[in-house]
């Protein structure tokens, strides 16, 4: 596995954060219909909080984010994407056993959304996450705490 890893987002990270979102779910979102430009970096620029995001490195420079933010009854995971070139290389799995086990050490359910057809369902359904509903774009699932 690749060496990686967390640091606190900073306002100045949503442009890197908006880009990546963008590559990463293009293939996703075309498939689904979904796709647009513009809408796909806005939405990220609109939901962007620092404060709950943490930026991905390796070797010093940015290479995806996550975020966890808190509502009433979970923590949400959002904003999960990682440069193409990292996916499969163990990073992603790193991060989420991380932040897991953040969450279960406070006795926090989780919850997420992906997109139907996505790849990373997989990585979801591996550490324990089960799917609560569905529409024809997005599956939402919820992990309770260990």
């Amino acid at each position: 596995m690749v060496d990686w890893g967390l640091r606190q987002a900073s306002v100045s990270d949503v442009e890197a954060v908006a880009e990546l979102r963008a590559v990463v779910l293009r293939a996703d979102l075309e498939r689904l219909g979904r796709y647009d430009a513009r809408r796909v970096r806005q939405r990220l620029r609109d939901g962007f909080d620092p404060a709950h995001t943490w930026a991905i490195e390796v070797g010093g420079s940015f290479a995806g984010c996550v975020a966890l933010r808190p509502a009433r009854d979970a923590h949400w995971l959002e904003h999960f994407y990682l440069a193409a070139r990292l996916q499969g290389s163990g990073i992603g799995t790193g991060v989420l056993r991380e932040l897991l086990q953040r969450c279960d050490s406070g006795g926090i359910l989780v919850r997420l959304n992906v997109l139907q057809g996505s790849p990373a369902r997989r990585l979801y359904e591996r550490h324990g996450f089960t799917v609560e509903t569905e529409d024809p774009v997005d599956v939402f699932m919820v992990r309770e705490p260990a």
